[in-house]
């Protein structure tokens, strides 16, 4: 009798060994946590476009290496885009301070795309002095906020 309950408790011991190692194997693949972005302004580029004058201002997300290229597969899933129905897991919004948005990207294809993302205003107008951006993760309904950036150099 002794001896079976032993053997028992072996079992037992091994089965519970053998379900933590794929607990935390599958915990291992999961997506590290993401940091809010860091925003800084690059540049600012004048064009023209439909007979009117406007200024770009360029960003890039100094930390965009944080974020995991996952965010940024397309989703066909998720709502579409506009007619986009391969519209990428995350969107980035441009807002001003005053929470006015201004711009936005449905289908940035990596964590590189980041490095050179804008908005822009007609010529004549003058632009919010500070913005940020927002990341959507439409998958997990997660936000992630960036600092305010300046829009002059």
């Amino acid at each position: 009798m002794g001896r079976l309950s032993i053997a028992k408790i072996v079992v037992v011991l091994l089965a519970g060994l053998f379900l933590m190692a794929r607990v935390t194997h599958s915990n291992s693949s999961a997506m590290p946590p993401v940091p809010n972005p860091v925003l800084v302004l690059t540049g600012q580029e004048f064009y023209e476009a439909n007979g009117k004058q406007w200024t770009r201002y360029r960003y890039r997300v100094e930390n965009l290496l944080d974020f995991p290229n996952e965010l940024f597969a397309a989703a066909p899933e998720l709502p579409p885009c506009g007619s986009n129905t391969n519209a990428s897991r995350t969107w980035v919004d441009f807002y001003a301070q005053s929470g006015k948005r201004l711009y936005g990207f449905c289908a940035l294809g990596s964590h590189d795309d980041l490095g050179k993302i804008w908005f822009a205003t007609e010529r004549d107008t003058i632009p919010p002095s500070w913005v940020y951006i927002e990341l959507t993760d439409r998958k997990t309904n997660t936000k992630y906020k960036s600092n305010l950036a300046e829009t002059c150099l």
